[in-house]
């Protein structure tokens, strides 16, 4: 059952922690510096929070994608939750004040290439189990 869970609903629950002040960023916490090391080349490699919010959401649609290949009754219940889930994000990003940030615009598209993925995958696992006798 937990397999119908779309994982892409967790960086959206932890981008509304983010808004609720969770992260203690200020104003926008998404610009919070996690790490940051230099390079062989001289260069500073820096990574933000906002960063690792879109690695969790790129390295969780890899793992919806890959969920998707399955053809059983669980997989018709995770595409509807996933359906679910980008529809949350657009409703969020068009009425609430702090959604309006490319982190969580670049989530909403992961979600959106989630349910898109997820029916093209599933339809074309599907049509090579079909018999004709």
């Amino acid at each position: 059952m937990f397999g119908a869970v779309p994982l892409l609903i967790l960086p959206f629950v932890l981008y509304n922690l983010g808004l609720l002040g969770l992260f203690d960023g200020g104003d926008d916490p998404w610009m919070t510096e996690m790490f940051s090391f230099r390079m062989m080349s001289g260069g500073v490699f820096s990574m933000t929070l906002g960063d690792l919010m879109v690695l969790i959401g790129l390295i969780f649609l890899f793992v919806e994608i890959s969920k998707s290949v399955r053809t059983t009754n669980a997989s018709i219940l995770d595409h509807l939750l996933s359906t679910l889930v980008f529809i949350a994000f657009l409703v969020e990003f068009l009425l609430v004040k702090g959604a309006a940030h490319s982190v969580f615009f670049t989530l909403m598209i992961i979600a959106l290439f989630d349910v898109l993925a997820g029916f093209s995958v599933s339809m074309r696992s599907a049509s090579r189990d079909i018999n004709l006798n």
